[in-house]
């Protein structure tokens, strides 16, 4: 399992500078991503402007799925992964010099729209770096440095923080930013992109992306399990904290841990998918994975103490953390290279709004209800997706070469240059 990835990093140079880069800039995005949150706090005193901020962070990934996902098939992905890189280095180089709240949130949704092309990018570009068989054990890989990220990013900013303030993790963002980029530079253009669209128009491209998400059997499982799994992770991640806080009577600690476990669990559930999608079938890891996030949240919902949700959000953590590599194998797999960052960005952007209107909605059913049922119909949710998971992804093929363009797109397609 990790050997492999192991050797995929050492021997797959392309890779590796991939896999480097993503360590450098996952790490300084949650540093930054606290110093934001109690910059804007600490200036405001008001949870309306976190909020705020929250919505910043991922209202751009929304827009841009509708707006301009075309442009990651269209453009060379490692071009606009570097212009990512460098223009959120302007950004959190500029940000220490920002003293009104309404500037740092409005610099915090520029670089939120930056990082909506970054990811798409990478994950579109990732099956052409690495051969099918390698293709689970490069996703786990990038996946587990992102939970990492995750789960030690806000910690180490947290303490960075109190012992010098925002800025210092501003700086330390823009130089992790610039170290990416120049990762990324080693890579050559060709290495991340086999064929590259030409625009057709707006509406064109647009209707393009949604033709390849409902004609794909792999794309829809994505749209119709994930969006589920949304669902209930917003209700969940709403209930935590009063779950923690008045429920379990565990202060601001049980809130901590139950955090820092989902953390820890998603980093271990990536690192395991890639050996579990080598041993056995991806629809059956699939289901399995949602189904450890059902069985987690009604765990968490049944536990009589906060020590116990803890073990219980880990599981739903960690088979969260091995579904996303799925859902990555799925869209790499379920579409053509020069469709496949259109197919990344809306999906991302679908995920985005359930999570905004089941976090909306669970707000006052979290008021109305114990939280403990609002993680109970969180678990149940999450059990119909793992049925739902089953039952689509069993007719996936194996291959990633098997998608196919729409007719009026494959006439728009070039061979990527260098």
């Amino acid at each position: 399992m990790l050997s492999r990835q192991v050797t995929l990093f050492r021997e797959v140079q392309s890779f590796r500078l991939l896999a480097l880069a993503t360590v450098a800039s996952a790490f300084g995005t949650w540093l930054a991503f606290v110093a934001l949150t109690i910059d804007v706090y600490d200036r405001t005193g008001s949870a309306v402007w976190v909020s705020a901020l929250l919505i910043a962070d991922f209202l751009p990934a929304i827009v841009i799925g509708i707006a301009a996902s075309s442009l990651v098939d269209r453009l060379p992905r490692r071009r606009l992964m570097i212009a990512s890189d460098l223009a959120r280095v302007a950004i959190f180089a500029v940000l220490p010099f920002a003293n009104e709240p309404g500037v740092i949130v409005a610099l915090a949704a520029a670089a939120g729209f930056a990082t909506g092309f970054f990811r798409p990018a990478l994950y579109a570009g990732l099956p052409n770096l690495l051969s099918d068989e390698d293709l689970a054990q490069g996703n786990s890989l990038l996946q587990t440095i992102e939970n990492v990220a995750w789960a030690l990013g806000p910690v180490l900013g947290g303490v960075l923080v109190a012992a010098t303030g925002p800025d210092a993790a501003y700086w330390i963002n823009a130089v992790t930013f610039l170290v990416s980029a120049a990762l990324l530079a080693g890579i050559p253009d060709r290495l991340l992109q086999s064929a590259q669209a030409v625009g057709r128009g707006y509406w064109r491209d647009l209707t393009d992306g949604f033709k390849v998400v409902r004609d794909s059997r792999a794309l829809l499982t994505v749209l119709a399990a994930w969006n589920v799994v949304m669902l209930a992770t917003a209700g969940a991640n709403v209930a935590e904290v009063v779950l923690a806080k008045d429920t379990f009577d565990a202060g601001d600690f049980g809130y901590g841990l139950l955090v820092g476990v989902t953390g820890l669990g998603l980093a271990l559930g990536s690192l395991l998918a890639g050996y579990q999608l080598e041993h056995r079938a991806l629809a059956t890891v699939y289901a399995t994975s949602i189904g450890l996030v059902a069985v987690g949240m009604v765990g968490a919902a049944a536990a009589p103490n906060v020590w116990i949700a803890a073990v219980s959000v880990a599981v739903a953590g960690s088979g969260n953390g091995a579904a996303v590599v799925c859902n990555a194998l799925l869209v790499q797999r379920g579409a053509p290279d020069e469709l496949r960052g259109r197919a990344f960005t809306l999906l991302m952007s679908s995920n985005y709004v359930v999570l905004g209107v089941g976090m909306i909605a669970a707000g006052p059913l979290t008021s109305e209800l114990a939280p403990t049922t609002v993680g109970a119909i969180g678990g149940a949710l999450a059990a119909i997706a793992a049925l739902v998971g089953l039952l689509l992804a069993r007719g996936v093929a194996t291959g990633l070469r098997t998608a196919e363009a729409p007719d009026a797109e494959r006439g728009a397609v070039e061979t990527a240059r260098v």
